[in-house]
């Protein structure tokens, strides 16, 4: 590839992600940017998923079914697969957002590196049915001191890796079960910068992957203590940080006593109070 056309490759976990993974393997297909490579690590499924991979081989750079040891494990693996000058993490079950998404993200590429090696976009977090719940994503220097605390200021769905990164820091970090990614961000965001492209959104999830249950929420939590004092130093908690743990806390107590499905409610009402908009009731709404 020539410097203004770098190639792109686009890494896929899965697992029993049937449901999913053609939707997540067409939005790439259908992409505009000719110079990119799909590679799919399926962990052993045992629903339809490796059907869909068969069918889908002529699109396909590289897959292999393999048990392994969690999404990290496996993207590093996909790693030793991807000749792309950037390196994207895409979910089974999530989708880039149009068929020119890596298209309008190409220029923000190039003109970032050399200064900058990890460019973000926008996501959208989206119902079943595929209807916008709530667009996340803001500018580096505004979430600079808060992301040095938590992961959930920058979503992996949105966010384009330099291989470089990869020579530099090594690969993840297989220990982390949930914040793998954020572990990863932190060794060059530490002390480098990422640039945000803000007119550009890159993938549409839903809100059900593994940090988004109550019981998740605080391994994930527990797993940025970690990262933080990995890098940092930093044993204690800050006041934002205690107030978001708290909150999860609270959030798994009442799954245990009056299920999800209510808590989602409870956590939703809170939000109105608050005056924030519902996010559970909307997309329950949806269905």
């Amino acid at each position: 590839m020539t410097d203004s056309y770098p190639r792109i490759s686009i890494i896929v976990a899965v697992l029993n992600g049937g449901k999913t993974l053609q939707r997540c393997i067409d939005s790439v297909v259908n992409q505009t940017y000719p110079y990119k490579e799909l590679i799919i690590m399926d962990g052993g499924s045992v629903d339809n998923s490796i059907d869909i991979l068969k069918a889908n081989e002529g699109n396909i750079t590289y897959w292999e079914s393999k048990p392994d040891q969690g999404i990290y494990h496996a993207w590093n693996k996909a790693l030793d697969h991807a000749h792309g000058d950037w390196i994207y993490f895409l979910g089974a079950d999530d989708y880039l957002w149009s068929t020119d998404t890596l298209s309008q993200m190409v220029p923000h590429l190039n003109a970032a590196f050399l200064s900058v090696r990890i460019v973000y976009g926008s996501v959208a977090i989206v119902s079943t049915d595929g209807n916008i719940l709530k667009v996340h994503g803001q500018p580096w220097p505004q979430i600079k001191k808060k992301f040095l605390n938590i992961m959930n200021c920058i979503h992996h769905q949105g966010v384009f890796h330099h291989r470089t990164l990869f020579q530099f820091h090594g690969r993840f970090d297989i220990s982390f079960r949930i914040l793998g990614d954020y572990e990863f961000l932190l060794r060059e965001l530490k002390q480098n910068d990422a640039h945000f492209v803000d007119d550009i959104i890159v993938a549409g999830f839903q809100n059900t992957g593994l940090s988004s249950n109550p019981t998740n929420e605080l391994l994930a939590l527990r797993e940025t203590i970690i990262a933080r004092k990995k890098h940092f130093g930093i044993k204690g908690f800050s006041l934002y940080f205690s107030s978001i743990y708290a909150k999860s806390f609270i959030k798994k107590t009442l799954s245990q006593t009056v299920g999800i499905k209510a808590t989602n409610y409870i956590v939703d009402f809170y939000r109105v109070i608050t005056g924030r908009p519902p996010i559970w009731t909307r997309q329950n709404n949806q269905k």
